[in-house]
């Protein structure tokens, strides 16, 4: 049985390591070295002070050659990098993952020809000089971020001329990890990879970690064995003792004309990632020409939406939110709309999510707020009355300090209510910055604006959401409404929600309806508020007022 020494840490990491090897604990250096120099140490596991790295050179050789030394990780990059350069050979990281600390040491002992000591042979050298940077390196993973990669990449692919790929992973229901687990157990599958990407790419290559669980290598083609990558992060993976099963997906995109920028080939990579996105049969796809088709377009699109601003190619529809009780419209949801010159319609999903990529929304949004509110002081001057309009307040808004200053700003200069305007967010907002979001309702609340909750429970809906929003209007997502007369469990679902929102004070709007059928579930359910196509479909402003006029025109021949 092999013996480990361990210095400067017992409890649970000797119950983890006892069962498997012979373990001796020391408390000082004295013993360590006396232990060392007896031969019976075959590694060495030390707590990262800055006395036991200054030992390490010491502790790694013994009467009969080289041990390996293993450092318990405090997670500071600088230490880590003194730690490998003053010669240890792997690290353990806290809090202690029983698979993961075996394994690292059953890797130590068995020598240095593996992914693992690779990684790190190689950090030694050039990358560990680069990541050393803070402003360059994702600080959990210790690989670059987007805008260094960015600027390496560039860097790289001028410089040579050797064949390379590109290739954009991500981790199948990554979310749902968080959830079940914690967030500890995520950051540990991601460090996880963090740790053998580089040995993937060597020192031709370049590994970074976008954001949340996106990774992008910059490859030589001759490198790429894809299959045999994802295989390896399913084995490391497991290593970690996981009870649930967490799968890698790629996409691939080969750089065959280098003056393309390098951030529209991570996109192409990207999208042969989309292509294949809940597929458990298929884990990898390459980037071709019909998905070249769609970047191109993109790339038409972003060329031409500065022009499309100024040029109020971007029009306002406007779609009626009818009460059934009150048998009228009691509101609108304002919609944007994009009449392109050559590409004719445009619709929003093929914009949208575009332009929130590359903050382009947050110009549009504010266009459309302004639009709006032209429109509510037409319809208060026109009938004496407003019907108000809600607006979507797309997420990278919430980073605009002067958000709500700008909104007030509309209010006053149309002189109009507050109340007039809706502002709508969606629960993906929530999720991303709570407490951002939490903080920023609370204000326009306070000054008079309504919040609604858009698309609720077509992501990650929970009670806790509830308890914690202070919103005053929910808008079901439509999917509840197609399923609503089906399934027994869609209508139970549906009925605590209205129940819950009616004790919480909440209003409640169902989206998405489109037939009798459907209607008469959600009345059963006791809402009255309704959107979707059955009442109306989206409608440009000025029919919109027209609908208005007759509504106004009808209701006062009654009086």
């Amino acid at each position: 049985m092999a013996g480990i020494m361990i210095l400067g840490e017992a409890g649970e990491l000797v119950e983890i390591v006892a069962p498997h090897y012979s373990v001796k604990t020391v408390a000082s250096a004295e013993e360590a070295l006396n232990a060392v120099s007896g031969g019976a140490v075959e590694a060495v596991v030390v707590s990262m002070t800055k006395d036991n790295v200054g030992l390490i050179p010491v502790l790694s050789q013994t009467p009969s050659g080289r041990i390996p030394v293993l450092v318990i990780t405090d997670g500071n990059l600088e230490h880590e990098r003194h730690a490998l350069e003053m010669g240890a050979n792997d690290f353990i990281s806290k809090p202690y993952h029983e698979k993961l600390v075996l394994n690292r040491l059953k890797n130590a002992l068995n020598g240095t020809d593996n992914a693992w000591d690779k990684a790190f042979g190689e950090a030694q050298g050039l990358e560990i000089q680069k990541l050393q940077r803070a402003m360059d390196m994702d600080p959990l993973t210790g690989l670059l971020n987007r805008s260094s990669f960015y600027k390496q990449g560039a860097e790289l692919l001028k410089n040579t001329d050797k064949p390379y790929f590109v290739v954009y992973f991500d981790i199948s229901c990554f979310k749902v990890l968080n959830d079940l687990f914690n967030m500890e157990t995520g950051d540990l599958v991601l460090s996880t990879a963090g740790y053998y990407f580089p040995s993937v790419v060597g020192d031709t290559g370049l590994a970074a970690r976008f954001e949340a669980d996106h990774f992008v290598l910059l490859i030589e083609k001759d490198k790429l064995d894809i299959e045999r990558i994802l295989y390896d992060l399913d084995n490391h993976i497991e290593t970690l003792g996981i009870n649930h099963t967490i799968r890698f997906f790629a996409g691939i995109y080969e750089v065959t004309d280098k003056t393309v920028h390098i951030d529209r080939m991570c996109d192409g990579a990207h999208i042969a990632l989309n292509k294949i996105k809940g597929s458990y049969g298929v884990r990898y796809a390459y980037y071709d020409e019909s998905l070249r088709e769609i970047m191109v377009r993109e790339q038409t699109l972003v060329r031409d939406m500065e022009i499309a601003l100024v040029e109020n190619q971007f029009k306002i529809y406007m779609q009626a939110i009818y009460d059934t009780s009150k048998r009228r419209i009691v509101s609108a949801e304002a919609l944007v709309r994009w009449e392109h010159p050559t590409l004719n319609y445009i619709p929003p999903n093929q914009f949208v999510p575009l332009f929130e990529k590359n903050g382009f929304i947050v110009r549009l949004d504010r266009y459309v707020w302004e639009e709006v509110c032209k429109f509510l002081r037409a319809e208060w001057d026109t009938f004496g009355e407003v019907i108000p309009v809600s607006v979507n307040v797309s997420r990278l808004n919430f980073y605009n300090r002067d958000l709500l200053d700008y909104l007030l700003s509309l209010v006053q200069k149309y002189e109009l209510e507050p109340s007039m305007i809706r502002l709508e967010i969606t629960e993906t907002a929530y999720m991303d910055e709570p407490e951002k979001i939490i903080s920023m309702i609370k204000e326009f609340r306070a000054h008079g604006f309504a919040v609604m909750m858009d698309d609720f429970g077509s992501g990650h809906s929970s009670l806790s959401m509830l308890k914690n929003l202070p919103v005053d209007v929910l808008k079901l997502d439509m999917s509840f409404t197609r399923e609503a007369g089906s399934s027994k469990r869609v209508y139970a679902i549906l009925k605590f929600i209205m129940d819950l929102s009616k004790a919480l004070t909440m209003d409640v709007i169902v989206e998405g309806v489109e037939t009798k059928d459907q209607l008469d579930v959600i009345a059963s359910l006791g809402c009255h508020k309704i959107q979707g196509y059955y009442f109306g479909r989206p409608m440009p402003k000025d029919d919109f007022m027209r609908t208005l006029e007759e509504q106004f025109e009808r209701e006062k021949a009654v009086r």
